[in-house]
């Protein structure tokens, strides 16, 4: 959520910077703007009813006292009460609109962060060469299938269109990319964190994706009660809400999790039909990175993270490219995100695998997650974010990338050790 004073005070660069983002939500930043003076002036006009009733429950006593007939006085009191009440119950339904149209707004893109789609997302450098075959490659639904590490039509017997089956090596590879992920992380200084797969409504609300995006996810009803919760589309949705409504000492910063779970997205029936096997599902594994910081930590803590998804790609030899996203094509939530993109050589593309991103203090505004700093004065943290890394991808990039002519494949080495010294997938 934005800083409703920014709105106030500058509110031609909120219109502006918002535009970045290929949206034009000048008239709702118009009406925040009508709404919030006459919320202001109706908040002034109530404050000063109640210092009225304040002094009129003070001096009855005093009039009780002396014998004077409070009669008057008591019924004025009575019908300010109800003008109050009623006052209140508009300012209530000002607040309540207030806080939908505040909702409706994105984050503003950081000042570096170039105007457009996805069209000006930019190519920052590239990781090593792409692969050469002396011999016809491919694909890794081929691959996967002959070698008995993906079983796809069972996985859609079982689990409908978006969903594959992990077996023998290609479960093998699957848990020891995540081994491998874990451990990496783990030696960085971060906490794992195994959170619950169902959430409840806050938790979408904080991370950005409710109420605009609430029919992206799986909802789950309690057929008992009126207990609903969705399925976490990836872990930062749980983690930006570990400290909701909390104070964090200075001290206590930046915090640094990781979390592995299952995602569940909706939104692989769309697919492109090119976009076959693993690329897109309904369900996938990754580890997720998130941490908290003071505002003057925020980009240091980006550059770590965006560090930190690139090593994992380098140490599993896979050639790939950092891109820096335009602001039409950065999420909902986000100031700012770079995206790791592995080359998938039988699609002649690159597809990512890890999205960094640091929204700002957007997150811990609907959370309320503050910090006290060394002025001892209350400030909202900053959250980041980023896979580290979804494995969907990384998969068919391995076994497309290291591809022999014979049909299989080569594990990578640092995966060796978590396959029992595995070298080739016959």
């Amino acid at each position: 959520m934005l800083d409703i004073k920014l709105i106030r005070t500058n509110p031609d660069f909120v219109k502006k910077t918002i535009q970045k983002r290929e949206m034009n939500l000048d008239s709702v930043v118009d009406e925040i703007l009508a709404i919030d003076e006459k919320r202001r002036e109706l908040t002034g006009k109530v404050e000063g009813m109640k210092a009225q009733q304040n002094a009129a429950t003070k001096k009855i006593p005093a009039m009780k006292k002396a014998g004077e007939d409070t009669t008057a006085l008591m019924q004025e009191m009575k019908e300010l009460s109800q003008a109050i009440a009623k006052e209140n119950e508009e300012l209530s339904q000002l607040e309540e609109q207030q806080k939908t149209l505040m909702l409706s707004l994105p984050n503003l893109p950081d000042e570096d962060v170039k105007a457009g789609g996805k069209e000006e997302n930019e190519p920052l450098h590239y990781f090593k060469e792409k692969p050469e075959f002396s011999f016809t490659p491919k694909n890794h639904v081929e691959l996967c299938e002959s070698l008995g590490m993906i079983d796809y039509p069972r996985g859609a017997k079982i689990g409908g269109n978006g969903a594959w089956v992990y077996r023998g090596a290609g479960a093998r590879l699957e848990w020891a990319l995540l081994n491998f992920f874990i451990e990496e992380h783990l030696n960085d200084g971060y906490e794992l964190i195994l959170p619950p797969h169902m959430l409840n409504y806050p938790c979408g609300y904080v991370a950005g994706q409710f109420p605009k995006f609430e029919e992206e996810v799986y909802w789950i009803q309690n057929p008992t009660s009126a207990d609903k919760k969705f399925m976490l589309p990836t872990a930062e949705t749980a983690l930006v809400n570990l400290h909701r409504d909390e104070i964090l000492s200075l001290e206590e910063l930046p915090k640094k999790y990781i979390a592995y779970t299952p995602c569940y997205r909706r939104e692989a029936g769309s697919y492109r039909s090119e976009e076959r096997g693993m690329i897109r599902g309904h369900q996938f594994n990754k580890v997720e990175m998130v941490q908290y910081t003071t505002a003057e930590g925020s980009d240091q803590a980006f550059q770590e993270l965006v560090g930190k998804a690139e090593a994992l790609v380098q140490k599993l030899g896979l050639h790939y490219r950092l891109s820096k996203l335009a602001a039409g094509d950065c999420s909902f939530s986000m100031a700012r995100t770079y995206d790791i993109e592995v080359w998938i050589p039988s699609m002649g593309i690159y597809k990512e695998v890890s999205s960094a991103s640091n929204a700002r203090d957007y997150q811990a505004r609907r959370g309320n997650v503050k910090y006290r700093g060394a002025d001892k004065k209350l400030a909202f943290a900053h959250t980041l974010n980023a896979s580290g890394l979804a494995t969907s991808r990384v998969l068919p990039a391995i076994v497309e990338q290291y591809q022999n002519a014979d049909g299989s494949v080569t594990v990578p080495e640092v995966l060796r050790k978590y396959m029992g010294g595995q070298e080739v997938i016959r």
